[in-house]
């Protein structure tokens, strides 16, 4: 008979040990990856955000965020909460506000940006920061025209004593706009575009009369 050899069992807790080893390996590594690309990717969206401040304020050049605390805005730090972005010309001239607000679309949250005129109490710009809507058909509003063209000059004005929206921001069929608080949705994109809707009626409605009355502070920092 042939002599039969005997195969030893794996040593369970050797391999444990490896793989504990390596997945420490590469967690660091993720880590150190992260920590090494974050300034950069920091430095990118914040450079993003300025841009997309100029956009929806058509006529700025320079910009200056403004933290809205004990019922006033102060000029913020990178720490604070509830900004928003005051927009001036080269001469120093206030042209608007830009707001940033985020609502759910069809497929995710949709983070944007708009501008604000104080003086003709307008929406007078629009971006999409963040969208995952479905290609071809929810990122339409980010790429339509006539849907973009609605907030050249949408209408948010306020009551006579200032303290609230007097005609609500809503979305309607498109086509079917008659109202300069009407949004002209998209078709085939209703949801994406009812949601824009949505988010700008619920944060002109929460922000507008208190950047109205708070105006003087932003124009207060006119050419200097």
């Amino acid at each position: 008979m042939k002599e039969q050899k005997t195969i030893s069992p794996p040593n369970s807790f050797k391999m444990i040990r490896a793989m504990a080893g390596i997945g420490i390996i590469c967690g660091l590594l993720i880590v150190l990856t992260y920590e090494g690309t974050l300034p950069r990717i920091e430095r990118l969206r914040a450079e993003a955000l300025q841009e997309a401040i100029f956009k929806v304020i058509p006529s700025s050049t320079q910009m200056r965020p403004f933290s809205y605390q004990d019922n006033t805005f102060i000029p913020a730090k990178e720490t604070d909460e509830n900004i928003i972005y005051a927009g001036y010309d080269d001469l120093g001239e206030l042209k608007g506000v830009a707001i940033v607000a985020a609502g759910q679309g069809y497929a995710d949250i949709i983070r944007i940006i708009y501008g604000y005129s104080i003086d003709k109490q307008e929406v007078i710009g629009f971006y999409v920061l963040e969208s995952k809507e479905t290609p071809g058909l929810g990122d339409k509003i980010e790429k339509e025209q006539f849907f973009l063209d609605n907030f050249n000059a949408l209408d948010v004005a306020l009551t006579e004593d200032k303290n609230a929206i007097k005609n609500k921001v809503t979305t309607v069929k498109q086509g079917g706009k008659l109202n300069e608080w009407e949004i002209d949705g998209i078709t085939g994109a209703t949801i994406s575009s009812r949601a824009i809707g949505d988010i700008i009626a619920k944060s002109t409605e929460q922000w507008v009369p208190i950047i109205y009355k708070n105006r003087e502070v932003f124009k207060s920092f006119e050419n200097e």
